[in-house]
């Protein structure tokens, strides 16, 4: 799916980035915002197909060799020092990570497994360290690169968090918990960081309008942690919300990421929001923009109520 920019600019010239989960939804728009604004974008991807969708769109609209397909399931322990490898190897260097990679495994506390709950926090905290871990050393040998040359420059990472880090989430206890934990590795980041002008902060989305907000279904399954698991909303919470899916008709990709109308007693803007939305977010946290910010929580929620998100 191609999402068009807000803005094209050559405000990212010459930077790397890479978005984990970068094919699709937020990530997907994120990638083609960072893309359309100078930057070479790795996108990190389990679904190989849709990361090679991705890629050919990002070549075809920003240029040959604007963006290259990294393929892998991210919790595997080695995955993203493979990761940086493979974006050291295809663009000499990095600039800007931004973790987005996630999924959602739903259940109430009393009836969650081990398993269920350690699946939250691989994906959502675990990989997040695991780049970073990654990214260390590069990032501080381009400081010190910069500081013999005699130039300063910032360099970027975003963690994708949640208004469910801050407020909880009921039946989703084991999502809360890791969003609520990448807020504490992110301030940490910040300040061991920030003497190689590396800039790190969050951003924590309300509800935002994507594949995830759908009913599960057969087409939508990720491969991950040796299962497979089916994207969206379990069907009683569907059935709960009066969100009905036809597996005849499934809903094309601008019904799926449009915007929602929402009472104004839960969101203040009166809609959900969009994965522009969600991008443009993103996209200021990577730009130079936010050189003077580091380890922050940029609240994206279109005033949404605490508790409600």
């Amino acid at each position: 799916m191609m999402i068009e920019p807000i803005l094209r600019s050559d405000l990212l010239k010459g930077q790397t980035a890479i978005v984990t989960g970068g094919s699709r939804g937020i990530g997907g728009a994120t990638a083609a915002m960072l893309a359309a604004n100078g930057a070479n974008v790795v996108i990190a991807e389990v679904d190989a197909a849709k990361a090679r969708e991705a890629v050919d769109n990002l070549n075809s609209s920003d240029g040959e060799g604007t963006a290259s397909a990294f393929i892998a399931d991210l919790v595997a322990p080695d995955a993203c020092d493979r990761l940086v490898e493979h974006t050291l190897e295809t663009f000499g260097g990095l600039d800007i990570a931004v973790n987005n990679a996630g999924y959602a495994w739903d259940g109430g506390i009393h009836s969650m497994s081990d398993e269920q709950f350690q699946a939250m926090l691989d994906i959502h905290l675990v990989v997040p360290f695991r780049l970073a871990r990654a990214c260390a050393p590069v990032f501080r040998a381009a400081a010190e690169a910069d500081s013999e040359m005699g130039r300063t420059r910032h360099r970027k990472t975003v963690m994708v968090s949640s208004m469910a880090g801050e407020w909880g989430l009921a039946g989703a206890g084991n999502y809360a918990a890791a969003k609520a934990g990448v807020l504490g590795l992110m301030r940490t980041l910040a300040q061991e960081w920030g003497r190689y002008r590396v800039n790190v902060n969050a951003v924590a989305f309300g509800i935002i309008q994507t594949r995830f907000g759908l009913p599960q279904s057969e087409s939508e399954v990720i491969e991950t942690g040796g299962r497979t698991i089916h994207v969206g909303m379990p069907a009683k919470q569907a059935e709960r919300l009066g969100i009905t899916l036809d597996p005849d008709k499934p809903p094309t990709n601008e019904q799926t990421y449009a915007a929602k109308p929402m009472p104004s007693s839960v969101v203040a803007l009166g809609r959900s929001g969009t994965i522009s939305d969600a991008a443009n977010s993103i996209f200021w946290l990577c730009s130079p923009m936010s050189d003077y910010m580091t380890g922050q929580v940029l609240a994206v929620n279109g005033g949404a109520r605490g508790g409600m998100s």
